[in-house]
């Protein structure tokens, strides 16, 4: 398949896309640690409006977009970021093939590899396990990190996490929400930062919205965050975090 474009990706597509960022903060260090790019309309609509328009038939182009649209806004924005890419498991045919769209646009934009973390969502099932396993394989020597996002509520569990074993884990936001005051989730909690310790997997938690939980979080020893409590996406610009609340 031959090299793709924005304008060739859009025209493709049917339809255009933007990228909005998130923040995951270092709270031991109060820092950014990476910024999360998140897909958007052309007009600013939401995630759920976009992938109502993926289909079997352009998904793998879409796949393919939101990676170089990702890296090359980020390189707008601030060359020295890490940034945080999803790809969808199931519009893979080729690790390599489908890396190397990747590896040219930041390759093109002078945006080092190594700042680049793939995340898979666990909530979409996933249909060729081999395949995955693969892609992890050729992620991790070419240079890149993964990542399994919305871990806890999908399809494999732990199941997923024992064959993958990626760098980093990204709680699903069900599990983090309101877990300062909720015994079964701060139980699941525990089994899952205890394990991640035991095969040296970073664990990142999302959709903290509440200075109660952030600070349960921060005390169970989980360094990375992600949420409305620090800051939400903002479209093609990396938001501003009030470093107070962090105190």
């Amino acid at each position: 398949m031959e090299q793709c474009n924005q304008c060739q990706c859009r025209r493709i597509l049917g339809f255009g896309i933007r990228m909005a960022f998130q923040p995951i903060v270092d709270v031991k260090n109060k820092v950014v640690f990476s910024y999360e790019a998140l897909v958007r309309g052309q007009a600013g609509q939401g995630a759920g409006y976009v992938f109502s328009k993926v289909t079997d038939e352009n998904k793998y182009i879409f796949d393919q977009q939101c990676r170089i649209a990702a890296i090359e806004e980020i390189a707008k924005l601030n060359t020295s970021a890490t940034v945080n890419i999803n790809f969808l498991p199931n519009a893979i045919y080729e690790p390599e093939t489908c890396l190397s769209r990747a590896l040219q646009t930041a390759q093109k934009v002078n945006f080092p590899h190594d700042q680049i973390i793939f995340e898979v969502t666990e909530s979409e099932k996933i249909e060729n396990h081999k395949l995955l396993l693969d892609v992890f394989r050729t992620y991790h020597r070419m240079g890149f990190r993964t990542a399994i996002d919305d871990f806890g509520q999908g399809f494999a569990g732990l199941n997923l996490l024992a064959k993958f074993q990626p760098d980093f884990l990204k709680l699903d936001m069900k599990l983090v929400q309101g877990i300062s005051q909720d015994k079964v989730k701060q139980a699941i909690l525990a089994g899952i930062n205890m394990t991640s310790q035991q095969l040296g997997i970073e664990v990142i938690a999302e959709g903290i919205e509440t200075r109660e939980d952030y600070l349960y979080l921060r005390d169970k020893g989980i360094r990375y965050m992600q949420g409305y409590y620090f800051a939400k996406p903002t479209l093609e610009r990396l938001p501003e975090i009030d470093w107070t609340q962090l105190s």
